[in-house]
């Protein structure tokens, strides 16, 4: 019914009944300098529990005048914006959506304001009661409210930018701006994670920048979750008794919880393991289309990934599992995984490129080809055979020189590593190399010239960690293609200063690690994003040991770096986290800095 020009919609009038004028009226009356009526309008607005029908009613208003709708009445805009939309009834959505598209059509100076306010439905609201005088955080919204309020969102941005096509450009800063802090839940992140990259569908000018942003966030929770702290924090939990929590003090704490058994001890894990399994579904989806690959889709993914590795996978040092981002996706075609090789073959024998980058992508080449299943044997030797024709070379080099070669890492550190590149390729494919035929497999091995590898003047067996050179040379004794341990003991008992560069200065070094190198593709520590990663690893296998142990001299102060290779934890060098060594400048975020988490159950989206 209608009173005074004003519907009360059959409602109780305490809370439909609107005080003031129309808004046209109100912005006349405001022009004039009579300011009333636009507080009032504002505070209604503001009400929080403004009705479905009077959010319709405004909204019409406010279209039908909106070329007044200038700069200086932005406050009132702001409190428009602010209103509960997301979630509400059909024709409230539809009306404010409509009001958008008119907005930022007629006033694109607001466009921004109106991205802001839809980027920060992208994580469920949280809502604090208050119990004996104590504030405590509500659960977050009812799970099956969240698909529908995210889908409205993404409708609201596709409006917005088929008023305003430029609409990207604005959007990325907005996007790292609200990034939620690292120490929000697992669930937080996770749904804003799901909706930066639901993003990217419709929106893929902006896919790499998106991925650089969440690949960003997902190193700084890696490096600060070491493979041995991991470890560990599994470890005490495997020797505790089962027992039940009797609260949980943490704000951000989701209400129910994962099942232990797919749940990380260590809390940045736990929260690094739910978006790396977000991360991993996107890959899938992205590249396959009702169930079948899409080659066109997946290339285009790659390439966007690529980037981003060589900007800022490829420079961190010692991270565990974003990694394997490139790793999956080189799973689904044998071309994309030649494609990386490929990649960081040209990395490691540029010249041009620093030293500490070369190293890191030799490390990229020996793990890939000893932990990916998906790389057949012929492709292993192609690439065993680019690198020693490149070390054969360094070493022919170094001797055609006249200068006296000495065991310098400063000077020929990306030597030293594609060396234990080879050697660690073969500690684990040369099974594969030689079961199809021995004699042919036995031939190829030899025909390497590994012996005038590890006798040169360089000597890369002093360089490469105990580990990897002690099974190698077990291999290598086996099938009789070289004898190590004659250079091995010599090393041992000169105990040879490796002189090294760091950042703080030249220095001499006797750790078993000089390379401070590592091996990106040991194994994979995460529950549950670690189940798309598990059929396509190789595990070590069992190599008998008994048949490959040499004398016991000469493994005598091995063992125990055998012991971390079969584990698959590498030894770093003092100091190691965060940036490789001698890297320009770290975008990476110290331990130290990096909040620990809550737990919080993962949860699949589809894109």
């Amino acid at each position: 019914m209608e009173v005074e020009g004003r519907d009360f919609l059959g409602t109780p009038p305490m809370k439909t009944v609107r005080f003031g004028s129309s808004v046209v009226e109100t912005l006349e009356k405001l022009r004039q300098g009579d300011g009333s009526d636009y507080e009032l309008l504002r505070h209604q607005l503001a009400n929080p529990d403004i009705k479905d029908a009077q959010i319709i009613s405004w909204l019409q208003e406010f279209r039908s005048c909106m070329t007044q709708l200038t700069k200086d009445h932005e406050q009132l805009i702001y409190t428009v914006l602010r209103l509960p939309w997301v979630g509400r009834s059909q024709d409230v959505v539809d009306e404010f959506m409509a009001f958008l598209g008119n907005l930022v059509s007629a006033q694109t100076v607001y466009l921004c304001a109106c991205l802001k306010m839809v980027v920060s439905h992208f994580t469920p609201k949280r809502v604090t009661v208050c119990e004996g005088g104590v504030d405590i955080s509500d659960s977050e919204d009812e799970e099956e409210n969240l698909p529908r309020s995210f889908d409205q969102c993404h409708q609201a941005l596709q409006i917005i930018i088929r008023y305003v096509p430029s609409t990207s450009r604005f959007l990325m800063p907005i996007l790292q701006e609200r990034f939620p802090f690292i120490h929000k839940s697992s669930r937080t992140l996770e749904c804003y994670v799901h909706n930066l990259l639901r993003l990217t569908v419709y929106i893929p000018s902006i896919r790499r920048d998106v991925l650089e942003l969440i690949i960003g966030k997902l190193l700084k929770l890696d490096v600060s979750a070491s493979r041995a702290d991991i470890e560990e924090a599994e470890d005490n939990e495997a020797q505790k008794q089962p027992e039940e929590g009797l609260f949980d003090m943490d704000e951000d704490m989701s209400a129910d919880q994962p099942p232990r058994t797919n749940t990380m001890a260590h809390p940045v894990a736990e929260k690094l393991d739910s978006l790396m399994a977000v991360l991993m579904a996107y890959i899938r989806d992205i590249c396959h289309v009702d169930g079948s690959f899409h080659a066109e889709r997946t290339k285009e993914l790659y390439r966007d990934l690529l980037s981003v590795f060589d900007k800022l996978i490829l420079p961190t040092h010692a991270s565990c599992h974003v990694q394997y981002t490139l790793f999956y996706l080189c799973s689904f075609k044998l071309a994309l995984a030649e494609a990386f090789l490929d990649h960081v073959w040209k990395i490691l024998q540029n010249p041009a490129q620093p030293a500490v980058l070369r190293q890191a992508a030799a490390g990229y080449l020996g793990s890939f080809l000893a932990r990916a299943k998906f790389v057949p044997v012929l492709t292993v030797r192609a690439c065993l055979d680019l690198l020693l024709t490149w070390i054969h070379r360094y070493i022919d080099s170094q001797d055609n020189s006249g200068k006296q070669v000495c065991c310098d890492i400063s000077l020929h550190g990306p030597f030293y590593a594609a060396c234990q590149a080879v050697f660690y390729t073969l500690v684990f494919r040369h099974r594969a190399m030689l079961e199809a035929n021995m004699k042919k497999g036995l031939e190829y091995l030899q025909g390497l010239n590994l012996e005038r590898v590890v006798m040169c003047q360089l000597n890369p067996l002093k360089v490469c960690l105990p580990a990897v050179t002690s099974m190698f040379a077990a291999i290598t004794r086996k099938y009789q293609v070289v004898f190590c341990y004659t250079i091995i003991e010599r090393n041992n008992r000169q105990v040879l200063p490796v002189v090294r560069s760091s950042a703080g200065g030249d220095g001499v070094s006797t750790n078993t690690n000089p390379l401070d190198s590592f091996f990106p593709f040991d194994p994979y520590l995460l529950k549950r994003s670690g189940q798309v990663i598990e059929p396509l690893y190789q595990q070590w296998d069992d190599l008998a040991e008994t048949d490959l142990l040499p004398a016991k001299t000469a493994q005598q102060g091995l063992k125990e770096e055998e012991d971390d290779f079969l584990s698959g934890e590498t030894p770093h060098g003092e100091g190691m986290l965060g940036m490789t060594p001698n890297s320009y400048g770290s975008n990476i975020c110290s331990p130290s800095s990096v909040g620990s988490p809550p737990m919080a159950q993962n949860r699949a989206f589809k894109f």
